[in-house]
């Protein structure tokens, strides 16, 4: 388990470079492996002498910082779950999920990128009975640690669960995948394998490590494999070449719009960062120009990989795939996993056709906190995890994702709750009806576009979102108002049409 990795590592190379965070200022924090095992044991000591219980959700709200590790692996040494929250979710979603978990431990930096996080968890707190702690970074974290009491040793099972990690899935609703010890270490273990990673790695995170891009395919390789992980706390591409060249990265995972804002800077300063052999994309397509110049200019290997949270890692480019294959698809299967496709009625369709996208694979998640009856439908009777997505697998087993089933827009890596959104505006007094698709996005893959009967105005439905404190990503950023929407006789909207007008609306 990752926790006796981090215990072993500590013994055995106690002075070297485990941990890197640099900070929006450029400033630079370091860990080694043993100050890493120390600061985490007092960290599990301090939530156990809080009544933190084993099984219990531990939510933390950070940004890429040092704390962020330690508390994760604090939290899983006191035999606890982390439910890591993404700094963009403000007290809407916040709310909603703290709710579901009834997590009485909060851990908040008190700012981050000018938000006020101590004040709106403030806000949320009194709709929240069990939230009996939080803990403001970084003063209330030291107060904290100083009041541990002595050495609390909790023996922690393979089985047990290790990550509550809350996806906005295709109904619009926030949805809790809860991932175990074992399931975790060995998709880490696949991807390590997948990739050809060893210990002369050096992995650079600068995705969220409360999304599982920075969590699994960062935080936890590294932590895997005994090897440096370089944190980045809020995103500058200048910033983040500087590092990748000052500490040596071999390896990126990645969304799309991080490769493009690297290759970019890369290209204006004639900059490369030497060591980088691998950037793997993730969340988007990879334009074929963006995916060729990256290559030319980061001097490394680029491609496309899939996966979900709920079934981690799926299908990606390896190490010496020709280009084409390595950012015109997203892969093969990783050896650990079985692909299909198939139509409505579940039978599995020939080479080439294009389906319903399906995969099987030693690393699904428990199921969903709180929905058992979203847990069933997730899966088929043969075990196979319904993605929700659109695919199609060529006769040599490459696989190119060509949409979704269900209406969620991919806004660089992050999915848009759109039903959600959908269901908010509804309520504005000034909208009739409303439907929101996806507009191509040359960086970020896609962004929301509102199609609006009514006369609301762009501004205020931003002011509108923002009163209801929703998130800044998950707003739309493109509105046009219409007359009707394209229905169905039926009744259901024909959003094809409407993101055919979106797609016109940014090529004219």
């Amino acid at each position: 388990m990752i926790i006796e990795d981090v215990a072993r590592h500590a013994r055995e190379r106690p002075d070297e470079r485990a941990v890197v965070a640099v900070a929006a200022d450029g400033g630079v924090r370091e860990l080694t492996w043993s100050e890493l095992h120390r600061e985490a044991e007092r960290v599990a000591n301090a939530l156990i002498g809080l009544g933190v219980r084993p099984g219990e959700n531990v939510a933390f709200q950070l940004p890429n910082r040092l704390e962020f590790v330690t508390i994760a692996l604090g939290t899983l040494l006191a035999g606890a779950v982390c439910e890591p929250l993404m700094p963009i979710f403000r007290e809407r979603e916040l709310s909603f999920m703290l709710g579901e978990s009834r997590a009485r431990v909060l851990f908040v930096p008190d700012m981050f990128r000018g938000r006020d996080h101590s004040a709106i968890a403030a806000a949320v707190r009194p709709s929240l009975p069990e939230l009996e702690h939080v803990i403001v970074l970084p003063t209330g974290y030291g107060e904290l640690l100083d009041s541990a009491g002595p050495a609390a040793k909790r023996a922690v099972a393979p089985d047990q669960l290790a990550q509550l990690l809350f996806t906005s899935g295709t109904s619009g609703e926030p949805k809790g995948a809860l991932h175990r010890h074992d399931v975790l270490t060995r998709a880490a273990d696949h991807h390590i394998e997948h990739f050809g990673l060893g210990a002369d790695d050096v992995i650079y995170v600068p995705s969220p490590l409360a999304h599982q891009t920075g969590f699994l395919y960062g935080m936890w390789i590294a932590l895997r494999l005994g090897v440096p992980q370089i944190l980045q706390e809020a995103w500058d591409a200048d910033t983040g070449l500087d590092a990748m060249r000052r500490f040596g990265v071999t390896f990126v995972q990645a969304a799309t719009p991080f490769l493009a804002d690297l290759t970019g800077v890369a290209e204006e300063r004639g900059e490369a960062p030497e060591q980088l052999r691998t950037f793997v994309a993730t969340g988007a397509a990879i334009p074929r120009e963006l995916a060729r110049r990256a290559r030319e200019v980061l001097g490394a290997e680029v491609g496309g990989a899939w996966g979900t949270t709920e079934s981690c890692l799926g299908c990606a480019f390896a190490p010496g795939d020709p280009p084409e294959r390595a950012w015109g698809t997203d892969g093969r299967a990783l050896r650990n996993v079985r692909l299909r496709i198939v139509d409505d009625a579940g039978h599995e369709l020939a080479a080439g056709q294009e389906g319903n996208f399906e995969v099987h694979t030693d690393c699904l998640f428990q199921g969903y906190l709180n929905r058992p009856e979203l847990t069933a439908e997730a899966l088929t009777a043969d075990g196979f995890y319904r993605t929700g997505d659109l695919a199609r697998i060529d006769s040599s087993g490459y696989v190119r994702i060509t949409g979704r089933v269900k209406d969620v827009i991919n806004r660089g890596g992050e999915k848009v709750p759109v039903a959600e959104i959908e269901q908010l505006l509804h309520a504005h007094p000034a909208v009739s009806d409303v439907a929101i698709v996806a507009m191509p996005d040359e960086r970020l893959g896609e962004r929301a576009c509102a199609f609006v009967v009514g006369e609301l105005d762009f501004e205020t439905m931003l002011e509108y979102l923002d009163c209801h404190r929703v998130s800044k990503t998950y707003w739309p950023e493109r509105l046009e108002l219409v007359e009707s929407l394209p229905r169905t006789p039926s009744g259901k909207v024909q959003k094809f049409m409407l993101r055919d007008q979106a797609r016109e609306l940014v090529t004219t």
